[in-house]
């Protein structure tokens, strides 16, 4: 097998969670790019039926279910049949919502831990019997940095991702030795609308910019190639990684 075949997704059906937009819709560009079959997913319908138009016009196999990833009986509905012929899942659905943590109101806790965390567990739970059914899967994490450091402000989406990396963990375990692999990647400080806040903020895009060895913010593009690794054959035998893409940060004192 060359070297191109090994990291090809053709004839791979790959669904990806708050795909709408950010993160989400360039992995969707990346992994079309490599010859997979996407579906979108989305909560706002407008949102999802602008993604799903783009990507038909460059050309890709596309299609999207509009569901609420934090409800379970959406989800069901919204899949159906096709939750069982998912070859891909890339749980990426996420949010922020930034309290101190001595204040935070408990349904700002809430909110985050099931968008960021739960979601997974239930969107593969839908999609997973599928895979070991055929005993084989590729299952894709959205970590962070923040499932290994914290910072002030953000301690219900740090508990979120520091749980989602060990839920990765918990589903290598349990399902490496039936052909399904569930890994992770955990993106550094990347350019989307979710960190506006603080590029705009000079004194942040300095503190981040000098903190990270690279000396500079990331893009969404550059998660693409860990993406399509961690989806395709090349990693057949890794299971329960977590793939950080961070410039060199965590690396860093």
């Amino acid at each position: 097998m060359d070297a191109v075949d090994l990291f090809s997704l053709r004839g791979k059906r790959v669904l990806i969670t708050g795909s709408g937009q950010g993160i989400g819709l360039t992995l969707a560009r990346g992994l079309g790019a490599a010859g997979a079959e996407i579906i979108l997913n989305d909560l706002d319908p407008a949102r999802l039926d602008g993604a799903i138009a783009a990507l038909r016009s460059e050309g890709f196999a596309v299609s999207g279910r509009r569901f609420d990833v934090t409800s379970a009986a959406e989800i069901f509905t919204a899949l159906g049949d096709l939750a069982g012929e998912i070859d891909i899942l890339i749980n990426n659905a996420g949010i922020h919502r930034r309290a101190p943590l001595e204040a935070m109101p408990t349904e700002t806790w809430q909110t985050v831990i099931d968008t960021n965390l739960t979601s997974a567990f239930l969107v593969t739970r839908a999609v997973v019997p599928g895979m070991l059914r055929r005993s084989t899967g590729k299952i894709i994490n959205l970590c962070s940095l923040n499932s290994e450091i914290s910072r002030p402000t953000i301690a219900n989406y740090a508990a979120a991702k520091g749980g989602l990396k060990m839920l990765t963990r918990a589903m290598a375990v349990e399902w490496a030795g039936r052909g399904v692999q569930a890994n992770a990647i955990a993106p550094g400080y990347m350019r989307t609308a979710m960190t506006d806040v603080l590029t705009i903020d000079p004194i942040w895009d300095r503190t981040i910019c000098a903190r990270t060895p690279a000396g500079r913010w990331g893009e969404p593009r550059e998660l693409v190639g860990a993406a399509v690794f961690l989806a395709s054959r090349a990693s057949d035998f890794v299971s329960g990684q977590i793939l950080t893409v961070d410039g060199g940060l965590l690396a860093a004192l």
